[in-house]
């Protein structure tokens, strides 16, 4: 296990970048708890703002799917420590998300607003879905998706060499656990504003060309296991199960 200074700083370094823009970006959706916030007050004309929006949504985009690819992580083993790959990435999108919180420009009204009961019932859920996208990284391994344990926070998994399918837990619910926990703390919210839409809908169709690359990724990896898997587990909506009432039988 490599246990190098510099790796351990550089990795602790992008972890708790990615607590500090996860805290950020709840503070942010919240619209209220901060003062720069996605729904804030207008700083330029409504053209300009979602010029704007967009291209910060899609340099994110772009970061995130590009170096998820295989080709890509490949070519980063070939020019920094492999123990860094997985830091490299988190730090890459610590600072694309930290220029989306900064850079990001309101504008427009309301698309909805609710109070009372219903606001509190849309809160829960959005704090639902947040508790969910994070317990969905310690679902499968925190400290491997962070890329702690790469860089020597901890000793390596035990592998026999063959991957192996997460079918358990969260993931005997959905098959992707985190995504589902992230559509819900987007949308979920009383105060819907015209900035807060165009950043669900963005991330929601990211969401849903990502998690199609990914099932393209798993089928070819695990083939008839996952396909199995996938019949009987729904992908981002838990399927409701309704238990048939026993039959009664009638005696004479």
């Amino acid at each position: 296990m490599s246990r190098q200074p510099w790796y351990l700083v550089l990795s602790a370094l992008a972890w708790v970048g990615f607590v500090a823009v996860t805290l950020w970006t709840m503070a942010f959706l919240a619209d209220g708890v901060i003062s720069s916030t996605v729904d804030g007050p207008a700083r330029t004309n409504a053209a300009v703002a979602v010029a704007v929006d967009l291209a910060l949504l899609l340099l994110f985009a772009v970061q995130h799917s590009v170096m998820a690819r295989p080709q890509v992580k490949a070519v980063l083993r070939r020019r920094i420590p492999a123990a860094l790959e997985r830091t490299s990435y988190v730090l890459a999108t610590d600072v694309c998300l930290v220029l989306l919180l900064v850079l990001w420009q309101p504008w427009g009204g309301r698309v909805w607003e609710v109070d009372g009961p219903a606001a509190y019932v849309l809160w829960s859920l959005c704090a639902a879905g947040w508790l969910l996208a994070i317990t969905a990284t310690f679902a499968v391994d925190h400290l491997e998706l962070t890329g702690l344990r790469q860089a020597g926070w901890a000793a390596p998994r035990e592998s026999s060499g063959v991957p192996e399918l997460e079918v358990g837990g969260l993931y005997a619910v959905v098959r992707h656990p985190l995504m589902t926990g992230l559509l819900l703390a987007f949308w979920a919210t009383p105060q819907m504003g015209a900035s807060h839409a165009l950043f669900a809908l963005a991330a929601t169709a990211y969401i849903a060309v990502g998690v199609r690359f990914e099932e393209h990724d798993l089928r070819r990896t695990f083939g008839a296991t996952y396909d199995a898997y996938a019949a009987r587990v729904p992908s981002l909506v838990p399927r409701l199960r309704v238990q048939a009432a026993p039959r009664r039988t009638v005696r004479d």
